[in-house]
């Protein structure tokens, strides 16, 4: 079974000048293994998740699917939260969305441990 798992720093740093509403938009691809009924995506170190971005939608496993949200100003670091469709979820932390355009996301059962690759 899978366990809540975080990845801290998945960041690249960047020197992007500041992004305007909307270019923090990404591809995400699910290749966790596991089906995703929620994502959520907040300002980094928010305290608030806000609403799901996929909605009713499900994204299965080895497919991808834009992300779009309302940005939070020129805000670029971004958090991201995934619940599966068995309820259990993962988190990583602190993406540079002003520089990234796609988001992969692994669940390795063997060691529980989530992790990311993005460009």
């Amino acid at each position: 079974m899978k366990a809540i798992a975080v990845i801290l720093g998945a960041c690249a740093l960047s020197f992007a000048v500041p992004a305007f509403a909307g270019d923090q938009d990404f591809t995400l691809f699910n290749k966790t293994g596991y089906d995703i009924s929620e994502v959520y995506v907040s300002p980094a170190k928010s305290k608030n998740w806000g609403d799901d971005v996929m909605e009713d939608e499900v994204l299965e496993d080895a497919h991808s699917v834009p992300i779009t949200f309302k940005a939070k100003n020129a805000i670029c670091n971004y958090d991201l939260k995934v619940i599966f469709t068995d309820g259990d979820e993962a988190y990583w932390t602190n993406f540079d969305l002003c520089t990234i355009s796609k988001i992969q996301i692994f669940w390795n059962q063997k060691t529980q441990k989530a992790t990311a690759k993005w460009e």
